[in-house]
Formats: C-alpha cells, sequence, structure tokens
C-alpha cells in the first residue's frame, strides 16, 4: 500500500474514500459545515436523521455524486479524544480499511484536523489500516473481489510531512509485512508449513535481509546434543529442525538479545493424545516460532543497533511406535534429566534446548514465545498473553511495549514454591506440575534453562490464533508479539 502525505483543504481532497475522524459532540462542527455547504445541505440532514454523534466507531457514509473531488465521505466517531488510546485509533484503521474494501474504494484518505497530534496517531491508523487488509484465501476456490485499498493519503490543511512523520510511517510499513509472514505460516495446513518449510522461509527471510542463517538437521542435532528436540521429532516421519538467524548491526551492538520462538508445526499430543476436536487448529502451535521469523524479517529492514539472534526448534508431535512414551527420561546437554509424564507437554522440551544454546552465546536478554498452556488461557482469555520473568526491568518494559502496540501481556508470578510440584522421583525435574497453577509450571520449567540471564517467557496459547475476525485481525493465526517485540528492540 503506498502511504502519502499531503498539505490539502477538507473539500479539495480527491479519493475515492475520504474519512473524517469526528470527536463525540462534533457533528455539527466546522468540518462537517464545510462539506454540508458542499454537497447541497444533505449531510446534516442526514446526521440528524441517524442521530449520528461521534461515538467511537460510529460511522457515517455518503456518497457525493460529483459535488466533491472525493466519490464518497465517511464521517467516522472516535469518541473523547482525551481518553483515546492507541487502541482506539488502530481500531479505526482497521475497520476504515473494511469499510473502504466493501465500497470497492481503491484510494482511501483520512483528513487531519489537528497536525500537532499527527507523529502520535497517523502512524496508528496505518498500521490498523495494513493490519486489517489481511486475508488468508489461497485455498478458496472464489477469491473476495473486492479491489484492496492501494493507496493511503493523509491529508489536511497544516500537516507537513515532516522526518519525524516519515519515520514513524516507514517503521509501520516494514514491521507490519513481518506480522503477515507470521500469520501465513500460522494459517498454512501443516502438511504445508513443516519443519523444514520453516526452515527455507528462514533462509529466504536471511538471504533477503542480508542475515547469517544456520539449519540443524537430525545429525548436527545429536552432535549438538539438543536431545529434548530429537525426543520430540521422534515419532514424526518430518525431520526436525533447528532454526537459528543473526542480525547484527554495523559497528558495535549496544545490546545482545535472544528471541526463542516454539515451533511445533503440528501437535497431536504424541502418545498422550489430544481429543480429535483439540486437534483441529493445531497448526497454530509454531505461533511462537512464525512470531521470532517475523520480528528477524522486520529487524532486518529497520536495522537496529542491538544484535539480535532468533532460534525457532521446529517438530511436529505426532504418535507412532518410535514416539517417546510417558516415563522416558530426557537428558540435556546441560546434565539436567527430565521425566516426561506427559506427552503432550513437549513444548517446553524443545524450547529447553534452544534457550541453552542461547545461554551459550551469552545475550543480555532472553524473550521466548510459546504457545505453551491451555491453563493461561484459563487465567487471561484469548486476548491476553501471560508473561514471565525473571527480571522486573525487562518485564516493565516489555509490559510498556504491549500496551503501545495493543498486544496486551499479563504478568504472572514465577512462585518458588510451586518447584516442587516438578519434582521428579526419578529424574532431577518432571515434564509436568500437579494439575494446578499450569502456566506457572511451565515457565519454572523453562526458567530452570536460562542460568541467571535476564529472561521473559511469554505464554501466547490464547492469543496467537482469533477464533473470529477483529477490527484488524483476521481470523486464523494472529502473528502476536511481532509487534511487541519490534519495539521493545528498537526502544534499546
Amino acid at each position: 500500500m503506498d502511504i502519502r502525505v499531503q498539505q490539502q483543504s477538507l473539500t479539495a481532497i480527491a479519493t475515492d474514500l475520504l474519512v473524517v475522524p469526528l470527536p463525540q459532540g462534533e457533528q455539527m462542527g466546522a468540518n462537517v459545515q464545510a462539506l454540508d455547504a458542499a454537497l447541497g445541505g444533505v449531510l446534516q440532514a442526514q446526521i440528524a436523521r441517524v442521530k449520528f454523534t461521534g461515538k467511537e466507531g460510529e460511522s457515517l457514509l455518503l456518497h457525493t455524486y460529483g459535488r466533491l473531488p472525493s466519490a464518497m465521505v465517511l464521517l467516522f466517531g472516535v469518541g473523547n479524544p482525551v481518553r483515546a488510546e492507541s487502541e482506539t485509533w488502530r481500531r479505526a484503521g482497521g475497520k476504515i480499511q473494511k469499510e473502504a474494501r466493501h465500497q470497492g474504494a481503491s484510494s482511501l484518505a483520512w483528513f487531519v484536523d489537528n497536525a500537532s497530534e499527527a507523529v502520535a496517531s497517523l502512524p496508528i491508523v496505518a498500521e490498523g489500516i495494513l493490519l486489517s487488509s489481511y486475508g488468508f484465501d489461497r485455498y478458496k476456490s472464489e477469491k473476495n473481489g473486492k479491489l484492496a485499498v492501494k493507496t493511503l493519503t493523509f491529508a489536511g490543511p497544516e500537516l507537513r510531512k515532516t522526518p519525524a512523520l516519515t519515520a514513524a510511517l516507514d517503521a509501520v510499513s516494514k514491521t507490519v509485512p513481518g506480522v503477515l509472514l507470521a500469520r501465513d505460516l500460522i494459517n498454512e495446513p501443516a502438511s504445508v508449513s513443516t519443519p523444514s518449510y520453516l526452515a527455507a522461509q528462514a533462509v529466504q527471510i536471511a538471504r533477503q535481509g542480508k542475515l547469517k542463517s544456520e539449519i540443524l538437521k537430525p545429525q548436527q542435532l545429536k552432535a549438538a546434543k539438543m536431545s529434548g528436540l530429537l525426543a520430540v521429532a521422534q515419532g514424526s516421519i518430518e525431520e526436525a529442525r533447528f532454526i537459528k538467524l543473526l542480525y547484527k548491526p554495523s559497528g558495535k551492538a549496544k545490546k545482545k538479545v535472544a528471541l526463542v520462538g516454539k515451533g511445533l508445526t503440528f501437535d497431536s499430543g504424541g502418545l498422550s493424545l489430544k481429543p480429535p476436536k483439540s486437534m483441529e487448529t493445531m497448526k497454530l502451535d509454531m505461533s511462537g516460532g512464525a512470531t521470532v521469523l517475523g520480528v528477524m524479517q522486520v529487524l532486518a529492514q529497520l536495522k537496529p543497533q542491538v544484535q539480535v539472534t532468533g532460534y525457532v526448534p521446529a517438530t511436529e508431535n505426532m504418535p507412532s511406535g518410535t514416539a517417546q512414551r510417558p516415563g522416558d527420561i530426557i537428558r540435556y546437554r546441560n546434565g539436567k534429566t527430565v521425566e516426561v509424564l506427559n506427552a503432550d507437554a513437549e513444548g517446553r522440551l524443545i524450547l529447553a534446548d534452544a534457550l541453552l544454546a542461547a545461554v551459550d552465546e551469552k545475550p543480555d536478554v532472553i524473550i521466548d514465545l510459546a504457545t505453551l498452556t491451555g491453563a493461561c488461557v484459563v487465567a487471561l482469555g484469548g486476548q491476553i498473553a501471560g508473561l514471565f520473568s525473571n527480571n522486573d526491568e525487562l518485564a516493565e518494559a516489555l509490559l510498556r511495549c504491549g500496551r503501545e502496540t495493543g498486544e496486551p501481556l499479563w504478568r504472572l508470578p514465577l512462585v518458588k514454591e510451586y518447584k516442587d510440584d516438578i519434582k521428579s522421583s526419578v529424574a532431577d525435574i518432571k515434564n509436568t506440575g500437579s494439575g494446578n497453577a499450569g502456566a506457572i509450571a511451565a515457565a519454572l520449567f523453562l526458567q530452570e534453562f536460562v542460568g541467571g540471564v535476564p529472561w521473559a517467557h511469554f505464554d501466547i496459547a490464547g492469543p496467537a490464533f482469533a477464533e473470529k475476525d477483529g477490527p484488524y485481525i483476521s481470523k486464523g493465526g494472529v502473528g502476536f508479539g511481532v509487534r511487541t517485540l519490534v519495539r521493545y528492540v528498537m526502544s534499546l
């Protein structure tokens, strides 16, 4: 989508759909009066007829029939602008893009009355518009025949194309494709988005972004003693892969950040087989890995002065005569042993290998993302991710970034007394807890493999996959975490 910034008066803007955002109570303000005069009085009559007041999300569409350079005008309520949060503008952008496409508008303009607030709100509006333009229909015989919005123009009488606004819009235009990449990877069937497919995508990202890539196959995994990944993979005919992407800035890096994403491309539960209904969407279990790949693609373009390494352990978890059995014991390369009591608690087993690999390179920070526990969904629902961390400063920074990007996080405790729940009678630890506080038990398990490195764990089991469409999210893979992690890295 081509994004433009123009200095132009309201009644001179030429576009298919002109959006005029209105605070609540200003439905008879100067901008509306100017439009009404050009339209021969029909606008205010329609406002009175439908009782439009500018409440958040309220809209009124009017065709101009050639009386204005814009074919259609959409009044869009933004509520109380004093109380408006970033999500207000992001949701507005998403809803407007959908309306534009529904009306067959290929060009869209957003009128800017207050140019001083442009840098704060316009990039968020653009983000909502770009995110909502996503659709996954490659397997549908009948495609959506509506034209996509090709041009987005921000226009106003005092609006200037300042360096700050240009940089902010550029960052959005480079970040959103990383989210859409993650969505594509999640939405592909598990028969397509296999471990080797993810590895091939990572190599392509590295090639295009001039990153360094390393892909470990089974023999190399054995040599690297990645016993958790190998144990989970042994039940599947699909070979496991361990994906590593490295971004290094020119000059000295301010920080070294490690990102780890769970790459379970399909989770049947292994010999601890899931019910059939629970397997229907288990292609989503690699959402953490998809997020890491999306972030790495974005960072290659934004070029922060921070070294970032992405790790994705990728495999299927399948039942077969070669699958790992409940009661098996895994010995990791740091000497720690794990008793596997539930083959369906496999994500933490493969993440342990990746966390150990990350620790070896002495990063300043490790952040992992995983669709890890149903318990976190029970606790926080489908829109909020659980955040665990051994470092308060890191946790606060991530919470702030989540608020700014509209990807909400809620910090949950690492209750040290609960460590007894993952103690094993035959090994150092086991891969399940007592049945209560399952999200905490899983996080405590992962903490065993990070040493003293500042670390954060996102349990994204809830928000990684949407059960229905939202203002700027389509049903299916969400790409949750891409924007938050990009924001965090760029803030260092």
